[in-house]
């Protein structure tokens, strides 16, 4: 059989993968399947190599994922992630839309040839999130519970520095702490807020809203929103107060905690 229909057979089978699919001779990648071209948005790999450079700059430098900053000994990226468990084999990558994804990440070694399979997982980590999160909740209330929060607000954090993001943050003070209102209150709260933000019960009368924004302007969407409903119409019979919260230029999360609480 020709050389060249053989590379078309395999190129063929690579395409029908549904996760990344990449042939690496020496660290240079020498195929790719259509997955990882359309994940990249390129339509060959010389366009690749053009615009995204050595391929391990392309893990995202986070502390929970597989990166360069973990390779030692200047050994290549691929040796290096099959010295960890199969459970801790995760790279993260953004598109060129910068829309993150996590992956699980297989290694084939065929002589001098490597074989690397990215299956992305990112909606598995997500339901997982979403599973502890349920184990996290306060239940008289309804929403997050104060001590998970302080737990993962470092996370929180990071989340924001990797998205561009800042933290805008809403403190509702109310006169109740009946657990059948609030848990009205509360749910009522949730349909008017996004599925990444986060309501927080911080004592027994007040709550913490947390989200992300890219601008401090931008913020007071939300709370506009939430001040539209000031006939509390759909809030139970529950009153309440808001005050609107910005995270400064440089303000970590514990000092900008600290100032709302203040």
């Amino acid at each position: 059989m020709r050389e060249d229909v053989s590379l078309a057979i395999l190129q063929s089978i690579l395409n029908i993968q549904k996760g990344l699919v990449v042939i690496f001779d020496n660290e240079k990648i020498i195929l790719a399947n259509s997955a990882f071209k359309k994940f990249f948005a390129v339509s060959s790999l010389e366009q690749y190599r053009e615009e995204f450079g050595p391929f391990v700059r392309n893990f995202v430098p986070h502390p929970s994922y597989f990166h360069a900053d973990k390779i030692q000994n200047k050994s290549s990226w691929y040796d290096a992630i099959l010295e960890l468990q199969e459970i801790d084999r995760v790279v993260s990558m953004v598109t060129p839309s910068y829309e993150p994804h996590a992956f699980s990440v297989e290694i084939i070694k065929v002589e001098e040839y490597v074989v690397a399979i990215f299956d992305d997982i990112t909606q598995t980590l997500i339901k997982r999130i979403m599973i502890e999160n349920n184990a996290n909740i306060d239940i008289k209330s309804g929403a997050y519970a104060k001590a998970y929060f302080l737990q993962i607000a470092q996370s929180y954090q990071d989340a924001s520095l990797f998205n561009k993001k800042i933290i805008s943050a809403i403190l509702i003070k109310t006169d109740s702490n009946n657990d059948s209102s609030l848990k009205s209150f509360v749910a009522n709260l949730k349909g008017m807020t996004r599925q990444d933000d986060m309501l927080i019960r911080w004592d027994d009368d007040s709550f913490l809203l947390l989200y992300l924004v890219d601008t401090a302007q931008n913020a007071k969407v939300m709370i506009n929103k939430l001040n539209q409903v000031c006939t509390r119409e759909g809030m139970g019979e529950i009153a309440y107060t808001l005050t609107q919260f910005v995270q400064n230029d440089g303000e970590g999360i514990t000092a900008f905690i600290k100032r709302v609480e203040d």
